[in-house]
């Protein structure tokens, strides 16, 4: 079994694959003080009743669970191949960016997976701590993309700064005429979210010059916001550990 691991600023994502086949996943929070250690305690507890794993696949946007993701795998797990998601890994992915080594290895990850599942030129929205767009060229490219502040860090931020506002469950709202600060939050958070995403999808298409293949949603919070968005074509969860599984095809 292949252990794909995404390590995200607020969660790390768990994916156990039989070939092709996604058969199981967990979600955990991300901890940069945790030691390699207490990420081995945790993984074989979650993984205890699961298949051997046979190999291992790792992307981490946090620089400091990266190095003790370093020091688990040569403990523990130094008898198992793996492949970390970094400049020298072999991905298929060219990167088309001022500087190719600031791009996050999570965004090469969705890069290949999304070109090798549905083609180009597409966008993939990853809702995350931020709202990445990242944008695959008709050649599987990545040619770069947009930041966006993500709906929780929004909504957290909003809270702590006007002091009659608070924090509320991101989930739709009655109507989108607010009869209550919570709605009225709710109201703001889902349809401005879902605006933003269709408004630059829009642009991106534009500087394209032409149509998308697909514009693939993924992350977390991604259920919520696609049900208003006319752009949003596919929602693929596992994106990111689809793309950890091919770059690991690719180098093991």
């Amino acid at each position: 079994m292949l252990l794909a691991i995404d390590v995200g600023n607020t969660n790390t994502v768990l994916g156990l694959f039989d070939g092709d086949e996604l058969v199981r996943s967990y979600r955990i929070k991300t901890d940069a003080h945790s030691t390699a250690d207490e990420y081995s305690l945790t993984f074989s507890g979650l993984l205890r009743d699961d298949p051997e794993t046979t190999g291992i696949a790792l992307c981490s946007t946090v620089p400091a669970v990266l190095r003790e993701m370093r020091t688990m795998l040569s403990r523990y797990y130094d008898h198992v191949p793996h492949v970390i998601v970094e400049p020298g890994a072999r991905t298929g992915v060219p990167v088309l960016t001022d500087n190719p080594k600031e791009v996050g290895a999570d965004r090469i990850a969705n890069t290949l997976a999304a070109f090798t599942l549905y083609g180009g030129p597409c966008v993939v929205v990853d809702f995350g701590t931020s709202t990445n767009f990242d944008v695959v060229s008709a050649k599987g490219e990545f040619l770069g993309g947009a930041l966006a502040p993500g709906v929780e860090i929004s909504l957290d931020a909003l809270a702590a700064r006007a002091a009659q506002l608070r924090k509320v469950e991101f989930v739709p709202p009655r109507s989108p005429i607010g009869k209550n600060t919570v709605e009225a939050l709710q109201s703001g958070a889902l349809y401005g979210f879902a605006g933003q995403v269709d408004r630059i999808v829009d642009l991106i298409t534009d500087e394209v010059g032409g149509s998308l293949t697909a514009v693939i949603a993924t992350g977390g919070l991604a259920p919520v916001v696609i049900k208003e968005s006319r752009t949003v074509t596919v929602h693929r969860p596992d994106l990111t550990l689809q793309g950890l599984r091919m770059v690991y095809d690719k180098n093991v």
